[in-house]
């Protein structure tokens, strides 16, 4: 189905508010979901919502107010609440900012959160306030380390962004090889999944997204991707979650941000950042194929692609189940 920007997102929204989030909070995440859809990550969003609707289901509306238990001016630590990661890194990330700017550098870790989405969300509104930043955030244990077969790691995205003079450098990215979004839509809309990416139950090579969903991903990258996946899944750790976190909650979500004037100019840091960047997308391309390009170029045009097109596709068996639950009457 083809949904205008404004349709898509009053849909997010309204999904949201049945859920029991007040209008602010289901803005925010609205904003969230709406951001994946027009960046070309669907499996992050309307679907999405429909995985948060379940998760509530499943576990019941369990939220308590998010607040710091602990502070000092260069750092701070939250608990989540049980409330869903895009409202808890948010917050987060706005006080890291706050933090930061004020003190040149800052730490904030967040726990008792779960689904925080894509930290390049949260890593822009850092760079938009001319921070660098680097994002981590772990999960339940739905990955295999490199050479195993059963869930030990979560798909742990890492992420970190640089502010230039016009766009920053952003580079973010899953440590497995299938995220946990993907397999999901994969099951709701009958596919299967890319071969080697996914073992079943009984550590079998599989497609089958059910099976996946109970068997375990591959990582990313081999023994390095798996290495770097262990490192979040610390990271993780210290904002105060368990090492394998439960099924969807008490994930744990670390940013630091840092002016870059702390180590000199910042309009010599931020010229250097561009610079660096048109050289990479300067490079002599392999024989046929395209330019070369930059982490986050692909995404961030066609986002802007899609705002001045106005139109986003969404199966219908997906906008049928939101519409379903945006029918619900908030408890």
């Amino acid at each position: 189905m083809r949904l205008t920007c404004a349709e898509a997102r009053r849909l997010a929204e309204r999904v949201m508010e049945a859920l029991g989030h007040d209008a602010a909070d289901a803005a925010l995440i609205a904003d969230h979901l709406m951001d994946c859809e027009l960046r070309g990550l669907a499996y992050g969003g309307l679907a999405r919502a429909i995985s948060i609707a379940e998760r509530i289901a499943r576990t019941g509306d369990r939220r308590t107010p998010i607040r710091i238990t602990h502070e000092t001016p260069v750092s701070a630590h939250l608990d989540g609440g049980d409330h869903i990661g895009y409202l808890v890194a948010h917050r987060a990330t706005r006080l890291v900012i706050e933090k930061a700017e004020a003190s040149g550098i800052a730490i904030v870790g967040a726990r008792n959160t779960w689904y925080t989405g894509m930290l390049s969300y949260f890593a822009e509104m850092a760079a938009a306030r001319g921070l660098v930043s680097i994002i981590a955030s772990n999960t339940s244990p739905w990955v295999a380390p490199y050479g195993g077969t059963e869930g030990r790691l979560g798909t742990n995205p890492i992420c970190f962004a640089f502010p230039g003079i016009g766009d920053p450098v952003i580079w973010d990215i899953g440590t497995s090889a299938i995220i946990h979004a993907e397999a999901t839509l994969a099951k709701r809309l009958g596919q299967e999944l890319p071969p080697g990416v996914a073992y079943d139950p009984e550590g079998r090579p599989t497609r089958d997204p059910a099976a996946a969903l109970a068997g375990a991903f591959a990582t990313w990258g081999g023994p390095k991707g798996s290495g770097l996946a262990l490192v979040v899944q610390l990271l993780g750790t210290l904002a105060g979650s368990p090492a394998q976190p439960p099924e969807l909650e008490d994930f744990g979500f670390l940013i630091i941000a840092l002016r870059p004037d702390l180590m000199g100019p910042e309009a010599d840091f931020r010229a250097n950042v561009s610079a660096y960047a048109e050289a990479v997308r300067g490079t002599r391309p392999v024989e046929g194929g395209g330019p070369v390009r930059m982490p986050f170029d692909r995404s961030r045009a066609l986002r802007e692609e899609r705002r001045r097109g106005d139109v986003i596709e969404v199966p219908d068996v997906l906008v049928a189940q939101l519409e379903t639950v945006a029918a619900r009457v908030p408890a």
